[in-house]
């Protein structure tokens, strides 16, 4: 069996006045919530145990998963209404709720792909985690060295670099944009978030990580991604589902 956390926290601000009253995991696509078309992805990869977390409207969404037999799976959640937390933040408090000794795929709830699940789960057995990448052009890229291992973080737009390497040039690694798709396959790694605070996001505790973990990207060339973050990517969302049978 198969494990998965979906990111469904957010406040999806981008989509008022949609979410002034529903969280962002239930507005529509197509006619059903994101958060259902997600569900159905998972299960058609054979994840039988998810782990999905709930902040703003947190009730819609528990009462949606109840309505609904809880999709006939195994799903329980991680309860954020406190205080959201972030990714990293998100993961560490969820934690308990993980099967141990199965990797673990991460998902937000708003990002609509062609993303092929088995090959990402199947990448290299001795990573610590694989994270999805592509070629889509943007402002902010991961870098990776020849063997498609971890290194750092650019902005290119402003020169930023980040890195556990100090004298890293960017020019000499890989870079390749993240999809916000990710496997942890080892939870020795997740043990590492015992020293952060309550509220981080993954893409720091990863780029804090990378020199001792084996942290890897894993390219997906065919990638096709769509972030349901705006009202007027809800008609290409709808398109996206037709023309690639998502």
């Amino acid at each position: 069996m198969i494990q998965a956390m979906i990111f469904a926290a957010g406040l999806g601000t981008r989509l008022k006045p949609l979410t002034d009253t529903m969280p962002k995991a239930m507005v529509r696509v197509g006619g059903q919530p994101l958060l259902w078309h997600m569900l159905k992805r998972m299960e058609c990869a054979g994840v039988g145990h998810v782990v999905v977390n709930v902040h703003h409207f947190a009730t819609q969404i528990t009462d949606y998963l109840k309505q609904n037999n809880q999709f006939n799976m195994d799903i329980v959640v991680s309860d954020e209404t406190r205080q959201l937390l972030e990714t990293g933040g998100g993961l560490k408090k969820a934690r308990p709720l993980f099967l141990p000794d199965m990797p673990l795929l991460i998902h937000n709830v708003d990002i609509f792909s062609n993303a092929h699940f088995p090959s990402l789960l199947a990448d290299d057995p001795t990573a610590d985690a694989v994270l999805l990448v592509s070629e889509r052009v943007t402002k902010r890229y991961l870098l990776f060295d020849e063997t498609m291992r971890l290194v750092g973080w650019t902005n290119i737009e402003t020169g930023e670099v980040r890195s556990p390497y100090p004298h890293l040039d960017p020019k000499t690694c890989r870079r390749y944009a993240f999809a916000g798709i990710h496997v942890i396959r080892h939870h020795t790694l997740l043990d590492e978030m015992d020293a952060w605070p309550e509220k981080f996001g993954i893409i720091d505790f990863y780029l804090r990580q990378c020199a001792t973990a084996r942290i890897i990207g894993h390219l997906q060339s065919d990638l096709k991604l769509l972030d349901v973050g705006k009202l007027d990517t809800i008609e290409k969302a709808e398109q996206f589902i037709k023309e690639n049978q998502i």
